[in-house]
């Protein structure tokens, strides 16, 4: 085989049909579109909803008024009377575990499909209030009526509602040990009101200090006190800008008593071990 024996599978191509291009090509003159007409003009398409002038289908029908409610929830309904024609026929099995004879038979939406009530079990239960129940029943449904439950309660029997979560639930057994109610009566710790930590600290040293700076304002303290005296002073508080009376007590005066009071423990040592050391300054 060469490179000119080469063709295309046998109908793959096909050739257009050249329209207007005389007779002898057989789509010449009219080129394929009849004698005159809406159809033969150029741009004579006709939209396929158009019925020739008359009022066309999409406007003939009546339209649906409302809307449709996507949260609306469709229950499998059972009326109360149903139920109770079901247990003169003894359709339902009853519980003499306890040893009583008129315990409340249990009725759930299991059982009821098992009758034949209910057709599914992917709908929520509703149980109506129709008929007439005179047979203690222990009901458990996702929904009951007002008249539903009355006439249940009114037999003797009681009704249980299933509710569905609302939120997200942590899975069993994952997660705190505590349980529900523990952690609802728990309160979080009430924060301390007031002022911050550094704050209240250094109110209460300015409280204990107030004593100290009265007594130094009705008498000013003597040169010649002890080095533990002017240290209480001290540590009291600094006299403010405005006290004439603390103009005495000032950070180089209780410096320089300090020092005195260094100077004469040292004399003391010496005079106890008789050896000699070097005077301490008077000032530094």
């Amino acid at each position: 085989m060469k490179l000119h024996d080469l063709r295309p599978a046998e109908g793959s191509r096909k050739e257009r049909i050249r329209v207007g291009r005389g007779i002898a090509a057989g789509k010449g003159k009219t080129a394929g579109r009849g004698t005159k007409g809406q159809k033969a003009r150029a741009g004579g398409s006709i939209p396929p909803w158009f019925e020739g002038g008359q009022t066309p289908l999409h406007m003939r029908i009546p339209k649906l008024r409302g809307f449709k409610n996507r949260l609306k929830v469709e229950y499998e309904v059972v009326n109360v009377g149903a139920i109770a024609e079901l247990v003169e026929r003894g359709a339902f099995e009853r519980d003499d575990s306890t040893g009583k004879g008129s315990a409340p038979i249990t009725v759930n939406q299991d059982i009821l499909r098992a009758v034949g009530l209910v057709r599914t079990l992917n709908k929520p239960l509703k149980i109506l209030g129709g008929g007439d129940l005179s047979t203690p029943l222990f009901v458990v449904a996702d929904a009951f009526t007002r008249s539903a439950v009355s006439k249940i309660e009114a037999a003797g029997g009681s009704v249980n509602v299933l509710e569905m979560p609302t939120g997200r639930t942590a899975a069993v057994g994952v997660g705190s040990t505590e349980t529900p109610a523990e952690a609802a009566t728990e309160t979080p710790a009430a924060e301390p009101a007031g002022e911050p930590p550094a704050r209240t600290a250094r109110a209460r040293r300015s409280t204990a200090a107030e004593p100290a700076v009265a007594g130094a304002e009705t008498e000013a303290p003597d040169s010649g006190t002890s080095g533990e005296a002017e240290g209480a002073g001290i540590e009291t508080a600094w006299p403010g800008p405005g006290d004439e009376a603390d103009a005495a007590t000032t950070p180089a005066d209780a410096f320089d008593a300090t020092a005195e009071s260094d100077s004469a423990e040292a004399d003391s040592v010496e005079t106890a071990g008789g050896d000699e050391a070097p005077d301490a300054p008077d000032q530094i």
